[in-house]
């Protein structure tokens, strides 16, 4: 007899970038076995298909496997093509899924974010192409959020929105957009940055959270704002235009170095959520070694915000030298692993 496990399916969202995914790949899946023959072959953002290498690897793999994710409306594999193909090898009748329901874009940004952030890692057309259609299809998310979605930097995104611009202005006029957040921002900033500058007048021990919560800024705006302020000039920027492929209001602050955020800033924490779920990390001695070593060693976006207020002034230039000495560190590691990339491509 099949096993059978029956709990809530996961239902479409309109959050940006799926707020579900910790339930894919943080082991509270929802699952049911359903055979194998009457499901559908992955809208996969994969350009080259499947790996043969990866699906066999998968085959003898004899710790059970996580459950694929299944369109329910359509029965089309979201994210577990690898796995349903490695269950085909080993001749298996059924497999254990978790269904989603929602729509289809929703399930095609599911199953992107999915394959950034665990299993056989997209490549960079494959993320790149992804990350067009889902412009395409939310040409109001921001930057910042598509970026996430698709494992890319926040330039590479605004490059690309540069690049289809005449293709999603023929969708309609963008006013504002939503960012990662969830919060929708107007593209034109100037007068939340104006009313920024006079909460901040106003109450000057007050956080950058604090402030930004208030006018609807990020934390990385209200910062920019501030040092205005304090170097006396306007909280706006003279040369400040509406710019299409980016902005401040969208989250993420303006380009690189404006607001202390850097263009190319990656979503470290689904890339290294990815790096927990991978079965070949996970299912290893080494593996399991190299995870606990590198967990201990990330440094997430904007943390550092968090935990610098108290600071003390002695300590300031220690640290500094601390931290430029590890960003040395993990520059040659950065070097070196991009070197193996190439030796093995």
């Amino acid at each position: 007899m099949v096993p059978r496990l029956e709990r809530p399916t996961l239902r479409g969202t309109e959050s940006v970038g799926g707020k579900h995914l910790d339930l894919l790949v943080g082991g509270a899946s929802p699952t049911q076995f359903v055979p194998i023959d009457s499901l559908q072959p992955a809208d996969s953002p994969r350009l080259n298909g499947e790996d043969v290498e990866h699906i066999q690897m998968l085959a003898g793999v004899e710790t059970k496997l996580p459950p694929i994710l299944v369109h329910r409306q359509s029965m089309r594999v979201i994210d577990g093509m690898h796995r349903l193909r490695a269950a085909q090898l080993r001749n298996d009748e059924h497999i254990e899924v978790q269904f989603f329901d929602g729509s289809e874009q929703e399930a095609f940004v599911l199953g992107v974010k999915a394959n950034v952030t665990h299993g056989r890692p997209l490549s960079l057309s494959d993320r790149t192409t992804a990350a067009e259609r889902i412009m395409i299809m939310h040409p109001a998310w921001s930057d910042r959020a598509i970026a996430t979605s698709a494992g890319l930097g926040v330039r590479s995104v605004a490059n690309l929105r540069r690049r289809l611009r005449d293709e999603i202005d023929e969708l309609g006029e963008v006013q504002a957009r939503t960012g990662l957040d969830g919060r929708v921002r107007p593209l034109d900033s100037a007068d939340s940055r104006l009313k920024a500058a006079d909460f901040i007048k106003k109450h000057p021990d007050a956080s950058l959270r604090v402030v930004a919560r208030s006018v609807g800024l990020s934390a990385a705006t209200v910062r920019d704002v501030r040092q205005r302020v304090e170097r006396g000039e306007s909280p706006v920027p003279s040369s400040r235009v509406r710019r299409q492929g980016g902005g401040q209001g969208e989250g993420h602050g303006g380009g690189p170095g404006r607001d202390g955020v850097p263009g190319d800033l990656i979503a470290i924490e689904a890339l290294v959520h990815g790096l927990k779920a991978d079965p070949s990390l996970r299912l290893t001695d080494s593996g399991r070694r190299l995870l606990r070593w590198v967990l201990t060693k990330v440094l997430v976006p904007e943390e550092w915000q968090e935990v610098s207020d108290g600071l003390p002034p002695h300590a300031a230039y220690v640290l500094s030298n601390v931290a430029r000495r590890c960003a040395t560190e993990w520059q040659r590691v950065a070097d070196d692993l991009e070197q193996r990339t190439r030796n093995m491509a």
